[in-house]
């Protein structure tokens, strides 16, 4: 019967660690297309929203908390309960890059994108679909995909690099683009950390499953974003 009330527990974090990832995908998908279009309301909502985010990891780590001083979980039970705090962590620093590139289109106030947005809508659609399969793998404890994934982090990682590299040339022609140029540099960068942190989520189901904790990729960029130094 405790074994039984302990698995049922685990299921349900399991399943609000899905609810927590869609507020996620969500956000930072709206974060991207608000930018895209200079609708600063949505911008405004999306760092406001940002609070529910926090709220929802707290509320899930504190179940856990609870979970941990009835159940006494031990061996593998143990492995899981600190593979979801880690997780939880993980959607809740991903919620902080949505944000960021919601401030950062508030930011701009009035003035225009420096091109059009195609790369970098491009980074949130394969990051998020990374993040929804990685989740999935997690929850069902799908060992393949969680090794396989990582591997999709170079398309990432090369918009990234064509991101910055066309906007290059628009600060070489123009000195007086940097600022702009920087903007959505940021953005870029903050897409680029979110699919890393996908890859530390399929670390955690590796672990869970076998054991063994091995990190899988190399991140592309360690550096913090501005809005990363203000957290």
């Amino acid at each position: 019967m405790v074994r039984k009330t302990f698995e049922n527990e685990i299921q349900h974090l399991k399943d609000e660690i899905l609810v927590l990832g869609s507020m996620v995908e969500q956000a930072t998908l709206e974060a991207v297309e608000a930018l895209k279009k200079r609708d600063i309301r949505t911008s405004n909502r999306i760092i406001a929203d940002d609070r529910k985010i926090n709220q929802k990891r707290f509320t899930l780590e504190n179940q856990v908390m609870i979970l941990i001083a009835t159940q006494q979980p031990m061996a593998r039970d143990l492995r899981v309960i600190a593979s979801i705090l880690e997780v939880i962590s993980e959607l809740e620093r991903m919620g902080d890059y949505a944000k960021g590139i919601a401030v950062i289109n508030v930011r701009m106030g009035d003035n225009a994108l420096l091109k059009p947005l195609i790369d970098i809508p491009r980074m949130a659609e394969k990051g998020v679909d990374m993040l929804h399969r990685a989740l999935t793998a997690f929850v069902t404890e799908d060992l393949e995909t969680a090794r396989a994934l990582p591997g999709e982090d170079d398309e990432v990682d090369m918009l990234y690099e064509q991101v910055y590299r066309e906007l290059m040339t628009y600060v070489m022609a123009d000195a007086r683009t940097i600022e702009r140029a920087n903007w959505l540099l940021w953005a870029a960068h903050n897409l680029e950390r979110l699919a890393d942190r996908v890859t530390n989520i399929c670390e955690r189901t590796v672990f869970v499953v076998t054991g063994e904790y091995k990190e899988t990729r190399t991140s592309f960029d360690e550096l913090e974003t501005p809005e990363e130094a203000e957290e």
